[in-house]
């Protein structure tokens, strides 16, 4: 009758003690993942002064709004609605060769004084070849739509707006983040203050992902940890 008996070192289960440990840490929270966004991703408007002084006139320079003109984004704490209709492809493509050659003779003729007699002459010749072909190409596409509102943080001295914002779609096991920056002019401004993402400068778009630890992966590690210590 043959024995068999599995021996479990200290180091392996203290190992698998860490990872479960750790497991259960990263499934009960997550971390905000990191962003490219540079600026503040809103601000508060300007107050406005309410202190008008009375003129004893009806009409009132302060409250005045154009009967014919809708009211478009311009100061700080605005917000305007980005359209991302982003579409970029890029590829390259590379090839190259090379080739080598030598070749090495030599001949013993049978009248160089040798001490034995050479009836043929005696000949020694090598060749070598070296040949070596590459090729190479990659490509790749991204395709990011979708919309995003976004508030003005800021206004620069020739009338250009900053804009920021952010959007967080929570879902059952983690969160998805959308930013957005840049800079827009305001006659790129559409009705319901839309501006389409191609027309922004200095944009800085992303979308990343905020999940947390797959129960099946708990599963697995627990798995693994009672195996272990099992004898068989």
């Amino acid at each position: 009758m043959i024995h068999y008996t599995k021996h479990c070192s200290w180091g392996r289960i203290r190992r698998d003690l860490f990872l479960l440990v750790l497991s259960g840490v990263l499934a009960a929270c997550s971390v905000t993942p990191g962003t490219i966004v540079q600026t503040p991703t809103t601000a508060k408007p300007v107050a406005a002064d309410r202190t008008a002084a009375p003129n004893g006139a009806i009409y009132r320079t302060a409250a005045y709004k154009p009967l014919f003109e809708d009211r478009r984004a311009r100061f700080i704490g605005d917000t305007l609605t980005i359209q991302i209709t982003e579409n970029t492809s890029a590829g390259k493509q590379g090839a190259g060769s090379s080739s080598r050659s030598g070749k090495v003779a030599a001949s013993i003729d049978p009248t160089t004084g040798l001490p034995f007699n050479l009836k043929n002459p005696i000949s020694i010749g090598a060749d070598s070849s070296l040949s070596n072909e590459e090729k190479a190409a990659s490509s790749s596409s991204n395709n990011f739509s979708g919309t995003i509102s976004v508030t003005v943080v800021d206004v620069l001295e020739n009338g250009n707006l900053v804009v920021s914002g952010e959007k967080q779609i929570a879902f059952d096991r983690g969160a998805e983040f959308v930013r957005f920056s840049g800079v827009i002019n305001p006659d790129t401004i559409t009705l319901g203050n839309n501006v389409p993402s191609t027309k922004v400068a200095d944009a800085r778009i992303e979308y990343r992902t905020n999940t947390q630890l797959d129960a099946a992966q708990v599963v697995s590690i627990l798995a693994r940890f009672f195996l272990s210590l099992s004898p068989i």
